[in-house]
């Protein structure tokens, strides 16, 4: 009888700990707030990909593509990505021989993440948004806050992501598509030469919270201006 009152207050207590952890993920709720304003902007730019089965969110200026997975389950190389036109990179030196295998498909370049194998089921209808809530609820690890540019984000792995303003309102980079350079620097390309990327030294911090800058390739937008 002891033991089942201290098992039940145990699970009492773990509950409320669940709780209030989950009420605590400011990072988590105001990245969905944030991606459903950026998804209201870009509009059109927002669209259902039926051969990936997800979505896709297109920079304004058709160069590249954030895709994610309605169904975790039914993806097979990746569940998000980005998918980049090969050809400024070609231009600046790269020797596609050199890539790894399925980075290269078409005439596209590909770098992405493979999140689990879940079956999603969702309350309601599915959209954009509702698929991104479920990155956020069963992969929360992959959602970053980057506190220098005041950015949220989708981690893609290997230094690549989706990075978007916590409040586009007082951002001059409302989004940001960004690459690790090495796997293109390897392969012969000059990430200076790039047709519209910044090749640059971003701000961050490593695992230790101390501060250091890492090379990126960058395409920002703001969807007030045009691209920077």
């Amino acid at each position: 009888m002891i033991k089942k009152i201290i098992l039940t207050a145990f699970s009492a207590i773990a509950l409320v700990g669940l709780t209030a952890c989950n009420k605590l993920d400011v990072i988590g709720d105001q990245s969905i707030k944030s991606f459903d304003a950026v998804l209201n902007e870009v509009g059109d730019n927002v669209n259902e990909d039926t051969s990936f089965g997800g979505w896709s969110l297109e920079a304004p200026d058709g160069a590249v593509r954030f895709v994610w997975s309605q169904d975790f389950s039914k993806t097979t190389t990746y569940d998000a990505y980005l998918e980049l036109d090969a050809q400024p990179f070609i231009d600046a030196g790269l020797d596609t021989s050199k890539l790894s295998d399925g980075i290269l498909v078409g005439d596209k370049l590909i770098l992405g993440t493979d999140f689990g194998s879940d079956a999603l089921s969702y309350n309601g209808e599915i959209t954009p948004l509702a698929s991104y809530k479920k990155i956020v609820e069963l992969y929360r690890n992959n959602i970053t806050y980057h506190m220098a540019l005041d950015h949220f984000g989708v981690d893609l792995k290997n230094g690549n992501m989706l990075e978007w303003a916590k409040d586009m309102t007082t951002n001059d980079k409302d989004i940001v598509f960004v690459l690790n350079p090495e796997v293109f620097i390897n392969a012969g390309v000059d990430p200076n030469n790039v047709e519209g990327w910044v090749f640059a030294k971003v701000p961050t911090m490593d695992e230790k919270g101390n501060d250091i800058e890492v090379d990126k390739l960058l395409k920002p937008f703001d969807f007030e201006g045009n691209d920077k």
